[in-house]
């Protein structure tokens, strides 16, 4: 990850850009809008395809080489002119060295009749690093998956059935790599029979490797100085997944309603990501209010917890980070949420250590290294140390995050109705407290973080509360200095509304949520070691811990500290169907999962909800969906519910 950087541009005289790394063009210097719409377009037969998608269709596009974005917009601004208007459009594009927003901008303004479309797409460019990043753009009605790196390192982690593909790597001769025999495995891999392709260049050896991959191709006119392109159609075999107990459900509801049980981020991610491809959702909430409990904190604090060894949980978390980062631009900034940037302390030898390798692991523009001297005149205050500066990260007041995602038509919020029972009923979900039917829907997603256990079709999780108490600091004239989120063991906010948010303590015993005054008093010693600065900023060590105020709430995590997203499994009859994995975890048996039909998880995102539930909402309505997952696929399974029943069995474990 160390050598990604940004695409290195020169411009010519007309003001297009130019590949320094592969010394080619972006587009056709006679027009790259008409030579797009000629190649790309046309050459997949994409008006026709748009227009006759059925009401609700889906099409998937994968491309390699998303350059200045051009293919994607003239695709969008066709799917609007031609498909039905409740069809949505995926689009899938790798590119190892993506524009800068300021080179995008530049470029995409040599296109005025785009700007409706790029505008958009540009205020959602941000936080774009390494790995993939998911944009939702015209209201839900358009995704946008950006692979960021090598394509051949990309594309086999890539889970999308794809419908046509766009070939625009630069030209052959100068970026072979992307013109690969392994590179066109995975276009087959990804492919159905009847995938097209379309690609400017007719290349010998480009068409042979195509034909070898299982692509019937031809050649047909190209454009401008280019007498001919390919054009191809995918007619080998169809995809099968590899693993059973990951594969997708092939369940498909007769309506498209889901029930979902918890409105805290995890409850309200997924029922915005459900109600933008359609559905209709109730969402119970057993409080008056969605983010009553764990995300209910005045302020949130968007920290990356990275690895420098590309862990799936480090994957996820700067996969969702993007992911959130975009999402927050509906945000009120200074209330809702502020872009101050977080420095994490390097407090010790051991955490110096760690964050070097970090520094060396990612790009510049996500984390930074700053010594004491940097880092105090950023933060505004007296600080012990260096450490790590995540300039596009802050806090959120998480409560009006969880708002704007359930503001939405589709979605039905029903308050201080709590779940008790769930049962199954001639193909529908039926929520029960006692006798008293709340709600029902053909799919339920649980997402109430711990309380999913209390469901026995969830029973078998394994899944721990752990406490955490926040406190609430009065700022003062002198406290409202600090310009930035601070992190050591603990962490504390610049003031919103007049607050500084101080914490948080972690507790795997306590049962009661009433905050407590050690607690108060080990958050405030938590401050002693990311500032004693401001301690004396906020008269801290004359504040009683007895009369502060604060919250107490319970996280949920997983011994493997990842959440848990996806379909659920009888855990019975998974043990039964897969038994043979005891005795030999190499065997794929032949069996489809036992699926408890339409039921999902969305929970256990721990002290990282920010980060992981909103995309955790896109990967459950890509697995209803049978859509792109919006995570590599081995995050994905890293993230399964199926993943703990599946370690038991290798163990030997019963149960």
């Amino acid at each position: 990850m160390s050598d990604f950087h940004h695409a290195r541009l020169d411009w010519d005289d007309q003001g297009q850009p130019l590949s320094r790394e592969f010394d080619d063009v972006y587009f056709s210097p006679v027009s790259g809008i008409e030579e797009t719409r000629h190649v790309f377009i046309a050459g997949n037969d994409l008006a026709r395809r748009f227009a006759g998608l059925p009401a609700g269709g889906r099409f998937t596009l994968g491309e390699t080489g998303f350059g200045t974005g051009l293919n994607f917009l003239c695709t969008w601004q066709l799917f609007e002119r031609e498909a039905p208007q409740d069809a949505r459009l995926h689009f899938v594009s790798v590119e190892k060295f993506p524009l800068t927003r300021d080179d995008l901008r530049r470029a995409l303004a040599l296109w005025p009749e785009l700007a409706p479309l790029a505008d958009p797409l540009l205020d959602q460019y941000l936080a774009v690093h390494p790995g993939f990043q998911r944009f939702n753009l015209a209201d839900g009605r358009v995704t946008l998956t950006l692979l960021i790196g090598d394509a051949l390192d990309c594309l086999p982690e890539l889970d999308a059935p794809i419908d046509a593909w766009f070939l625009d790597g630069f030209a052959p001769a100068k970026n072979p790599e992307m013109w690969s025999p392994a590179l066109f495995a995975q276009l087959a891999r990804l492919s159905h029979p009847g995938t097209t392709l379309a690609t400017f260049t007719a290349a010998g050896f480009v068409r042979r490797a195509l034909k070898d991959a299982g692509f019937a191709i031809r050649r047909t006119p190209g454009f401008g100085k280019k007498w001919e392109m390919s054009q191809g159609r995918y007619e080998g075999p169809a995809r099968t997944d590899g693993k059973p107990w990951f594969a997708r459900p092939d369940f498909v509801p007769a309506r498209r309603e889901a029930l979902v049980i918890g409105a805290g981020l995890a409850g309200c991610a997924s029922a915005a990501s459900l109600a933008a491809r359609g559905w209709q959702v109730t969402l119970l909430e057993r409080h008056d209010a969605p983010a009553r409990e764990a995300s209910g904190n005045p302020q949130g604090v968007l920290y990356l917890k990275l690895s420098a060894h590309g862990t799936p949980l480090s994957r996820l978390i700067l996969s969702g980070f993007g992911h959130t980062r975009r999402l927050l631009q509906r945000l009120r900034p200074g209330s809702d949420w502020q872009p101050c940037g977080v420095l994490q302390l390097a407090f010790d030898d051991k955490e110096a250590q760690r964050q070097a390798k970090l520094a060396d692991a990612f790009p510049s523009d996500l984390l930074r290294p700053l010594d004491r001297a940097e880092a105090e005149a950023l933060a505004g205050v007296e600080l012990p140390a260096g450490g790590l500066f995540y300039p596009e990260a802050g806090w959120v007041h998480p409560p009006a995050l969880c708002r704007a995602l359930v503001a939405h038509p589709r979605i039905r919020l029903v308050t201080h109705r709590e779940a008790l029972e769930l049962r199954r009923e001639h193909g529908q979900w039926q929520a029960l407290a006692g006798n008293d039917l709340i709600a029902e829907a053909p799919v339920v997603v649980l997402a109430g973080a711990a309380e999913v256990t209390r469901f026995p079709q969830a029973a078998g999780l394994a899944l721990k509360r752990i406490r955490g108490q926040i406190s609430r600091l009065p700022a003062t004239a002198d406290s409202a200095r600090l310009a930035t989120v601070v992190c050591a063991e603990g962490y504390v906010a610049p003031p919103r509304e007049g607050e500084h948010t101080l914490g948080a303590s972690f507790d795997f015993h306590a049962t009661d949520l009433e905050p407590s005054v050690a607690e108060h008093a080990g958050n405030l010693q938590l401050l002693e070691e990311i500032s004693p600065d401001l301690v004396r900023r906020l008269n801290a060590e004359n504040l009683d811990p007895a009369t502060l105020e604060g919250r107490a709430a319970f996280r949920c995590t997983t011994p493997d500290y990842l959440p848990i997203v996806g379909p659920l499994a009888d855990a019975d009859a998974f043990a039964e169907a897969y038994a043979v994995l005891a005795r030999d975890s190499r065997q794929v048996p032949d069996v489809p999962a036992p699926w408890h039909e339409g039921l999902y998880l969305n929970s256990a995102h721990g002290s990282r909800g920010l980060i992981t539930a909103p995309l955790a909402g896109e990967l459950l309505a890509a697995w209803l969906d049978d859509e792109p997952l919006p995570v590599p696929r081995s995050v994905a399974e890293a993230c399964h519910p199926n993943r703990f029943a599946l370690r038991r069995l290798i163990r030997g474990q019963k149960g």
